[in-house]
């Protein structure tokens, strides 16, 4: 992995444990910078809701990273692929495969399955329905090629439809045949998206309750439901239905841009009963149940990125959870931040696996293994 002038890092260059690697160092240092870039390069954006530009180290113009990555499935020989992504913020993005440019960012997206759990995951379960909706677009974008491409669509043409909507709104006027216009170019799409969610959703359920299962040792029972107004009525008759609410509210108020996760802990909702620790356990599971399915039915092996782990479980379900992830050769490469040197590893050490430590000061990371 190397990193050129992103975060805080001017220059750092990594050689990496397949197995497992540990980011230890004060809070601030650029632990979870190392994450994010892993995670860019998978994903042509930053875990987090932030800008290019404010990625970019402080007083530089670009930003570029660049990742070797070994690809090995079950039935071909390990594929090597050099990453490259070359970021202007406001000007330009370049994404590169062995040399070669993509011509749209979307024909990378899935091509190395990447899964980050991070602390504010928690805020899935205790904002609104947007962050649950990003949670099953990750997901199946990394899964359908196709899923983003309808996604993509079907946001442009919302935002056209809000926009003519508030523009009539502006003019007292209202034309009716124009937004059905809209309406046509959103159904073919939605339904698309509507189906995969629903598909996801029934594998998704059992492995979920299983992991949380195995993380919380408890006899809580979870759920997590999907919602959606589609699957009990057609598209087209709901925007018919509400076409005289969009008018007054100058925006569109169905669809799958309104669809949401429904997190239940023993019958109530998640975010109303479940204490601090259940909580964790519950976003836990469902980034674990992600890892599985992303890994069923890709074939290969995701990247997990545990960003402060000690964060999210006391040090028993940390290690619970290692003896987890270290048990099932199913799990691949995987990232684990902390910010106490040595109580990672100590855990680390109780099983037999190899892995590498490193120690991150600010903008400078060295290997101690």
């Amino acid at each position: 992995l190397k990193l050129t002038n992103f975060k805080n890092y001017e220059a750092q260059t990594l050689m990496l444990s397949e197995h497992l690697n540990c980011f230890v160092g004060q809070n601030g240092v650029g632990k979870t910078n190392v994450l994010d870039a892993i995670y860019y390069l998978c994903m042509c954006k930053s875990h987090f809701k932030t800008s290019d530009k404010n990625i970019v180290r402080h007083s530089a113009d670009f930003f570029r990273l660049e990742g070797n990555y070994v690809t090995v499935n079950q039935e071909e020989k390990p594929q090597i692929d050099k990453i490259i992504a070359k970021v202007q913020p406001r000007k330009r993005k370049d994404f590169e495969r062995n040399q070669a440019v993509y011509e749209r960012l979307s024909e990378h997206i899935g091509c190395f399955p990447v899964v980050m759990i991070a602390p504010d995951d928690t805020l899935m379960a205790m904002e609104g329905s947007e962050e649950r909706r990003r949670f099953l677009d990750n997901t199946l974008c990394q899964l359908d090629n196709q899923y983003l491409t309808h996604l993509m669509h079907y946001n442009k043409v919302l935002a056209q439809r809000n926009k003519l909507l508030k523009q009539m709104a502006e003019a007292r006027t209202f034309d009716e045949i124009l937004v059905q216009s809209f309406d046509v170019q959103l159904l073919s799409n939605a339904r698309y998206i509507h189906q995969k969610r629903t598909e996801w959703m029934s594998d998704f359920q059992p492995i979920f309750e299983s992991f949380y299962n195995q993380i919380s040792g408890e006899k809580e029972t979870v759920k997590c439901v999907y919602q959606s107004k589609l699957t009990n009525t057609d598209f087209e008759t709901l925007l018919k239905e509400n076409i005289e609410k969009d008018r007054i509210l100058q925006r569109t108020t169905v669809g799958i841009h309104k669809d949401d996760l429904k997190f239940i802990f023993n019958d109530v909702a998640v975010k109303q009963f479940a204490s601090q620790g259940q909580l964790k356990s519950y976003i836990l599971a469902l980034k674990l149940a992600q890892y599985e399915l992303l890994r069923d039915q890709k074939g290969i092996a995701p990247i997990l990125l545990l960003d402060d782990i000690f964060d999210k479980l006391d040090e028993s379900r940390v290690e619970q959870l290692l003896e987890l992830l270290i048990d099932k050769k199913a799990f691949g490469q995987i990232f684990i931040t902390d910010t106490h040197e040595n109580r990672v590893t100590e855990i680390v050490n109780k099983f037999d696996m190899e892995y590498k430590k490193f120690v991150v000061e600010y903008g400078k990371i060295e290997i101690t293994n």
